[in-house]
This record gives C-alpha cells, structure tokens and sequence, in this order.
C-alpha cells in the first residue's frame, strides 16, 4: 500500500500514542464504531475532552515554544559553557538558519495535526449521536460540546496556518484513507473564519459555565480567535481586515459575547485563576500540581531559571533543580553600554518606564502571593550550617562562584558587578550562567504553598483584544484612542498618578512603541515572533547578533523532511 494511503490512519495512531498520553496498554483498533463505547453520559463528556489535554501539551510540546521565542528578539537558548550547546538546534532558531531536518519542523505539525485529528474524531463523535437523551446528554449540551471541538480545531488550524501557511485541511478522519493537498493560503483562512463564525452561536458564555468554565471554549473565546485571524490577515493572504477586527474587539469588550473585565493587577492574569469567574483570562487550561501543568514543565517556564533558583530561591523543591534554557536577549554589551539597534533589548524595553512594578526582582512573599517578574543580580537564600541559618546565594555548575545575573552575555564567571572583563565576545555561542535576565511570568510559589504551579495557563486574555483593538485605530490615524486603550491596561503596572502612562494625545506613539508595547505586555506568551512578522521587522530586522534574512521565507517554517514523506501530495514551503 502506498504511503498516503496509511496517511490518516497514521495520524489517529499518532494521536492515540501523543506525548502527552499515559495509558498504553490498551488494545488499539483501526476503525471503532463510536455506537460501542459511547453508552453513557460520563463516555460522551471523556471523549469530548480527550483532544482538550492534547491542546494544553501541544502550548509546548515538540519545541513549539522553544522556536517561537527563540527566533524572535525576546529570548535565546545560549550555550552556556556546553550547556545547550545541542548541535547548535537551538542557534539555528535564533540566526534563522534552520533547515527541514531540525526536529520542530516536524514536531510542530505533529502537534497540531494530533490536535486536529483528535478534535476531528470527537467531533465525529458526537455528530454520530442521534438521540443524546438516551446518554444522558440535553440537546443544547450536545451542540455545546460540537461548536466547542470545532472551536479548538480551528485554534489548531490557526496555529498551523501562522507557522507554516500552506498546511492542509482534514475534515473527516472516520472514513477518509489519505491525506488532502494543500489548501491556498485564501481557502484555509476562509475555512477557519467559517468555523469559528458557525461556532459562535452554538457557544456558552462564561456564565452559563460558572466557576469551573476556564479550560472550556466560550462565545467571546472564539471571537478573540477571530479577532486574531483577522489582525494577521494581511500577512495570511494579503487582505487587510482591520475593519472587521475592530468591530470583533468591540463586541468583545462590550460583553456582546459574555461579561469580562481587566484585571487590576498585572500579575492577576497569571496567578492561580483556575475557578474565577473576575479574571480576565477568556480561555486558559487549568493547572494542577499533580496533574497537567505543563507550561511549568521544561519545555517552558520552569527551564528559565538557573538550576538551584527554584529550590533554594523560590523553595519550590517539587521537582527538583531547573534549568537555564530560556533568559532574554541582551540589551548591553559585555562593558554594559546599551545596543544602538531598535528591536531587542526586552530588558531595557522595560527599564524605559522605571517605576514599572514588573521591573522588581521576582520575590515570594507568602500565601500565595509574590512581586516582580524578572531575576537578576544575586539571589540570595538562607542555608542552615550546624543548626544555624547562615546567608548564602545560588551558584552556577561550572564553578564554586556565586551567579550575578544581568542584562548581557558573555563569559563573565566569577567577574563581580562593575568589574571589566577582558573577553568582549558576546553571541550565542558565548555564554555562561550569568549571562540574560530571566523571566518569571507565572508564580513559582514554595513546596509547603497550596498554590504552587496550579495557576491555569491564559492562551487568551481579554488584554490581547484591548491591544489589538489599539493596534486597529493606530494603524488608521487615531492615536488618541489606541492610548487611551492602552492605559486602561498599563495603569496596572505602575504606581497611581505615574507619569509613564501615555498621554492623552498619544504623541508618543510610534511603530516602534507600538511594537514595543506589545512585547512589554506579552513577553514570553509565545506571539513575538507573530507580532515581528506583522510589522514587517521579522526577517528585515536586526536585533543583538542576529542580522537581516536574505529574504523573507524565514516568515513560516519548512515542513520537516518526514512529514513530506509520509503524505506525498505535501510540497516544500519556498525557499526551502
């Protein structure tokens, strides 16, 4: 039998056996009637949430996340003195120079396919159902679970077409035999703004879920899909649909679509809102510690630390030491003077404003509360010696000298603050481990808080529809109202009365502030490399050690070299 005949069957196989799966020893089938295993409501409510687990795992899985931060100007995976040295995978993110064999080109599809195959197998699922009443299920809880998958599927499809463009759409994985062609960049946009449109009405709204609704697609979690399809259509298929995406934003924020408001303080959105109904979060995946937690596993947040910070600084002890995969580009050299190019430089983008409350030093203060959002400089912690607390502060694993994270790179080991070094070198090959300013979005709470790592990850905030709504009547001459937008956010990150907040005539709006803003607010959320690509700076720009692309085909992936054999009909993306 040919390859793609075995194409979709592959791909169920592939989701049965997904990463983020646990039972294995279940005997597998090649077709199974859903009429034989959907007997009562607690089957129906398992197989509608099977591909929701899929979608919390795949936020990272596979480097997702690893090349969607690392080949942006926000963040780098240095080689530390050998340290993710790893061929050099991760340097090819950031310069740009990677190629079909490099793993995430691969992995990425296979997240998102798993995720389309295994909502497209649900979905299917429970169009097969004729009378729900017989399983216990209402009519209108039905429709609920249907829009719902077709909701998430088109996530994954929007996530797919931002990453690669010319991806292919798989509708039926119950009797189709192969793979389909790709879809033109105009069909699959197309297809995604219908599913989401026919979805909408079929949706709750976060109050008909009450407090455990978090982890579920509501009316105004799909209109902010949408809203973000249409912010980046001119990039998709070279349609300008501002006008629809502000009417989108509006409608949001109106409560058209269910009652939501910004939160008052910045770090809210990230702070354990598993069962609030007064977050701002539209769609989030629920954490919990013993469970699913996955933005805290290594393929995010809890790899961007130096690996004795969690357990001696944040006396989390879980999961034992973290790691330093992921700290922020620099925005000084070796010598500290700042770099003269525009883009870059997060830590400095931040240090602009200096009362911003997110610039303190990431500090736990008890009962699950903490301040702060970066760690650099010393990070002190009291070791008992003989019965006796005596100071001590986190070192590296490449020597006996105490770590002084800063906002540069380079070999500076044991080199106090202040004092020159001699080696100027300063790139992503040259680094140890105190070099990049470390993120710390999500609250790393100590082993005896209840709270630690259960805050729910937000993949949609009502903040994303203010920004984005700024970003339309800037882009139309109005920057008056994209300020006044704006503030109603930033007034959170700084002191009452600040003067960083912008004035009222939005003077000082440029594109760069624009852009800057958006990864001020955004920083490790894993859409800077989206929001380069929008404002035309992502393979013309140059940031740190990393210059312009010859041209622009770095802006989507190529398509992993297995994945091209596996379904034929595939073609390369250009340049590749």
């Amino acid at each position: 039998m040919k390859k793609h005949k075995k194409y979709i069957s592959g791909l169920l196989l592939a989701a049965v056996f997904a990463g983020s799966c646990t039972k294995l020893d279940e005997r597998v089938y090649d077709k199974v009637d859903a009429g034989s295993f959907l007997t009562r409501r607690e089957d129906v409510i398992r197989d509608f949430l099977r591909p929701f687990e899929h979608g919390f795992w795949s936020i990272q899985g596979n480097d997702v996340y690893a090349v969607g931060e690392d080949s942006s100007d926000e963040m780098g995976t240095y080689n530390r003195q050998g340290d993710w040295q790893d061929g050099g995978y991760y340097q090819r993110m950031h310069y740009h120079t990677w190629t079909p064999n490099d793993g995430f080109t691969n992995g990425a599809w296979t997240n998102f396919y798993q995720g389309i195959v295994l909502a497209t197998n649900s979905y299917q699922d429970m169009e097969s159902i004729t009378d729900p009443a017989k399983l216990s299920i209402t009519a209108a809880e039905l429709e609920d679970f249907k829009s719902e998958l077709r909701t998430l599927r088109a996530w994954f499809y929007l996530r797919a077409f931002d990453f690669y463009r010319n991806i292919e759409i798989i509708t039926d994985v119950k009797n189709a035999t192969q793979g389909n062609p790709q879809s033109t960049p105009q069909e699959t946009f197309a297809y995604i703004e219908k599913e989401l449109l026919e979805s909408i009405p079929g949706l709750p709204m976060r109050e008909a879920l009450g407090a455990n609704g978090i982890g579920r697609w509501t009316k105004a979690g799909a209109a902010s899909l949408l809203a973000r399809l249409y912010l980046n259509a001119k990039v998709y298929t070279g349609i300008d649909k501002s006008a629809e995406c502000e009417v989108v934003c509006r409608d949001i924020i109106s409560g058209k679509y269910g009652s939501y408001a910004l939160d008052n303080r910045w770090d809210a959105p990230f702070d354990y809102t598993n069962n609030s109904l007064n977050s701002e979060v539209i769609y989030g995946f629920p954490g919990t510690l013993a469970r699913t937690h996955w933005h805290y596993d290594g393929g995010m947040f809890f790899f961007g630390m130096p690996y004795d910070a969690a357990p001696l600084y944040c006396g989390f002890t879980d999961f034992g030491q973290a790691n330093p995969k992921y700290a922020l580009q620099p925005g000084r050299d070796v010598d500290s003077a700042e770099y003269n190019f525009q883009l870059g430089k997060p830590f400095v983008k931040f240090q602009k404003y200096p009362d911003d409350l997110r610039l303190k030093k990431y500090r736990n203060l008890g009962g699950s509360k903490r301040e702060g959002m970066f760690l650099y400089g010393y990070l002190p912690f009291n070791r008992t010696v003989n019965g006796n607390s005596v100071p001590d502060t986190v070192k590296g694993n490449k020597g006996p000298y105490p770590l002084y994270i800063r906002d540069q790179v380079g070999m500076f080991l044991g080199a106090k603050p202040g004092t020159k070094i001699s080696d100027k070198e300063s790139n992503m090959n040259h680094a140890d481990h105190n070099s990049g300013v470390f993120l710390m979005k999500y609250p790393l709470y100590p082993t005896p808080d209840a709270n630690r790592i259960t805050s729910a990850y937000a993949e949609v905030r009502l903040t994303e529809i203010y920004y984005t709504l700024a970003e339309c009547l800037y882009r139309k001459g109005d920057k008056p109202g994209a300020a006044a937008l704006l503030n109603q956010v930033r007034q959170r990150n700084y002191p009452a009365g600040s003067p960083s907040l912008y004035t009222a005539d939005g003077s000082q709006l440029n594109d760069q502030e624009m852009l800057d803003e958006w990864g001020r607010e955004f920083i490790g959320e894993n859409r800077r490399r989206t929001d380069l690509i929008r404002w035309g700076v992502f393979s013309k720009g140059t940031w740190w050690d990393k210059k312009p692309d010859a041209d622009t085909h770095t802006e989507i992936f190529p398509i992993g070299l297995n994945t091209l054999s596996v379904n034929p009909q595939l073609k390369q993306n250009p340049g590749y």
